[in-house]
């Protein structure tokens, strides 16, 4: 059997098992969830469902309808809203409507009835600041859980195989290298197939929101570069979690034995979220290869990053992955077969044992 058929013999094995995990299933549908709600339910309840009545051949009834309102004509207009038939209504005062509500002012009534000036932007292709806020943030979350979830999902499989003396029989059938690159591949398969599931409810949920059109066009470069960024990343934390699996016998250690690489996931989380606003600090972490997957993709989605730029990060952080990898393999070699208790990442980076497998 040749290494790359191994590969893929355990990248499938690692398929079907995750598939069937219910936690996995119920995970992703959870944020598929949480996706569509975040962008569809603003939209829904940001008015248009009032109800308002107006009297018998009000001005107002057809910039009320035009609104997306339920108008209701009524004699007496008040008398529906003091009753809890309508929520408003709208009386004609000395030629100007006045707007009748029980105990707070309905806004988009309000809307309806104000005549908006015309706006000239001079930066049309500035981005409001929830959106500035809320697309770092959503960059960073889908990095920093996706990279951590699958990640010590990887090391679990892992320690698993080791307590139930699974790894020797698989050891003894495909190489070792092998066997962590099916791994990888298998989790970086279904975190980007989950990923990418995410971006296509969040994408159609957006359609619904007003700012749809001055959104979307910004935000496609951005997502297009977040995608090889993600795939190099998270094949970097990946492997080094699969070493972090390898290293101990007890599923109760990984924990402790995974902090570095925690807190290599979590360090560029924060920092990405705390200093977005600062351009060197975004600009420095845009090379740095633990936060670049997040970082670039935010310089990109707010214009700071110049065209060659993406493509010179990309290459760092591939060489750094290509780096990490052959790292992980080692101490992944070293550690595998280890039964003694945890083993150290001195111990695994120099015992040979499993080289030549």
């Amino acid at each position: 059997m040749n290494r790359l058929e191994a590969v893929r013999l355990v990248a499938a094995r690692e398929l079907k098992v995750k598939l069937r995990d219910k936690t996995f299933l119920f995970s992703t549908l959870f944020f598929l969830f949480f996706a569509a709600a975040s962008t569809v339910l603003p939209a829904l309840f940001a008015g248009g469902a009032s109800s308002v009545a107006v009297a018998p051949g009000s001005v107002y009834e057809a910039r009320l309808h035009d609104a997306g309102l339920e108008v209701k004509v009524a004699a007496e207009p008040e008398k529906l809203v003091r009753d809890g038939d309508a929520d408003a209504a709208v009386v004609d005062k000395g030629g100007r409507p006045e707007v009748l509500a029980m105990k707070s002012a309905p806004g988009d009534v309000v809307r309806a009835l104000s005549t908006a000036p015309e706006v000239r932007l001079l930066d049309p292709s500035a981005v409001d600041e929830l959106a500035s806020y809320l697309v770092p943030f959503m960059f960073a979350l889908v990095f920093f859980f996706t990279s951590l979830t699958f990640g010590i999902q990887i090391a679990q499989s892992v320690t698993e195989e080791k307590q139930t003396r699974m790894v020797e029989i698989l050891v003894a059938a495909v190489p070792v290298r092998a066997l962590l690159v099916g791994k990888v591949v298998a989790g970086g398969i279904l975190a980007l197939a989950q990923v990418a599931l995410i971006a296509l409810v969040s994408v159609t949920g957006a359609q619904f929101t007003d700012d749809a059109d001055n959104l979307l066009p910004l935000l496609a470069p951005a997502m297009t570069w977040f995608i090889p960024f993600f795939v190099l990343g998270f094949v970097m934390l990946a492997s080094l979690w699969a070493a972090v699996g390898a290293l101990v016998n007890r599923l109760e250690d990984i924990n402790n034995a995974g902090m570095p690489v925690q807190l290599a996931v979590m360090a560029p989380f924060f920092l990405v979220i705390f200093l977005q606003d600062n351009p060197t600090a975004m600009r420095v972490m845009s090379y740095v290869p633990l936060s670049a997957p997040t970082a670039m993709p935010v310089r990109l989605f707010d214009g700071d990053a110049a065209g060659w730029e993406p493509f010179v990060a990309l290459a760092v952080l591939a060489l750094t992955t290509v780096g990490a990898l052959l790292a992980a393999a080692r101490i992944y070699e070293g550690s595998l077969l280890r039964t003694n208790g945890r083993t150290s990442w001195g111990a695994a980076w120099r015992d040979r044992e499993l080289r030549s497998i």
